[in-house]
């Protein structure tokens, strides 16, 4: 009896190690990234990076304000349209389609959408948008992101809607709610820190794409907020920048990817705030 329980120790011992190491090993590697982002990034980092345009070949001044804004704007096109469509067929699948042949369908092909490389997503997006369209776009790079918000906010919403208690559904139909509204008022409102989480994490995964706006958006050096042609986008010109042959375009390229991995940092702090305080409730 003593040696199984011996054998089972030194098995548990091991096993912690292993979870020990593989989890230092993974926070080594992202603090060295992190370290190197503030070490590269933070000099460059000024008010003119943020109200001044990106520079002309050559220029030691400049910012990245038309950058910033074109990520933005397409960002929130891009969860605008992705969160929505994510959340009805979530819906869908947790309330009205849990055991149907067409759920397992439609859960197979979001497995696939949500597991797909962005790359393929933009080059989905630029044989079904850029080409008819003549151009690259804002829009195009806009539908691009949405393509990839949604399944994210799918399984997300799926997995939040089926964490409510039957009881609670069970209670509304019993006053005579209809299930439309039983969804809204009930089901809504018990996974709603659930369901923003999912939302924040989506807009965190499209934030930094630069794949997919390459195909589709295209990026330029100017003040445009017109969705019909090409848009500044912060992932776009950090790759052209830091590629370039210019002290100071490299710089802002840093400062560029500090901004961005501070943004999503953020965001996946947020949602897992909203996270844990959902578990605590």
């Amino acid at each position: 009896m003593n040696s199984i329980y011996a054998s089972r120790r030194r098995s548990d011992i091991v096993i912690r190690v292993l979870c020990y190491g593989a989890a230092t090993f993974g926070l080594t590697w992202l603090g060295l990234i992190l370290f190197t982002l503030l070490w590269n990034g933070l000099p460059g980092l000024s008010l003119g990076v943020f109200t001044e345009m990106t520079p002309p070949p050559g220029s030691k001044t400049g910012g990245l304000a038309n950058a910033l804004a074109g990520s933005l704007i397409m960002t929130l096109i891009g969860v605008g349209i992705g969160a929505p469509l994510g959340l009805f067929a979530g819906t869908y699948l947790a309330e009205y389609g849990r055991h149907d042949k067409l759920s397992f369908y439609v859960r197979f092909v979001n497995d696939i959408l949500l597991s797909a490389p962005s790359i393929v997503i933009g080059l989905f997006v630029y044989g079904a948008v850029v080409v008819p369209m003549g151009g690259f776009s804002a829009l195009a790079g806009s539908l691009a992101l949405a393509v990839i918000v949604v399944p994210v906010v799918v399984r997300t919403t799926e997995d939040m809607l089926l964490l409510v208690p039957n009881q609670l559904r069970e209670a509304a139909s019993a006053l005579g709610l209809p299930r439309s509204l039983m969804i809204r008022r009930v089901a809504y409102r018990a996974a709603r820190t659930g369901l923003i989480t999912g939302i924040l994490l989506a807009t965190a995964r499209v934030a930094g794409e630069t794949a997919p706006l390459l195909f589709t958006a295209l990026s330029n050096q100017f003040w445009s907020l017109d969705l019909t042609k090409t848009m500044a986008n912060l992932p776009v010109t950090i790759n052209n920048f830091v590629q370039s042959p210019y002290a100071y375009w490299r710089q802002l390229a840093w400062t560029g990817a500090l901004i961005i991995t501070l943004a999503v940092l953020a965001l996946n702090i947020v949602a897992r705030v909203l996270d844990a305080e959902r578990t605590k409730k």
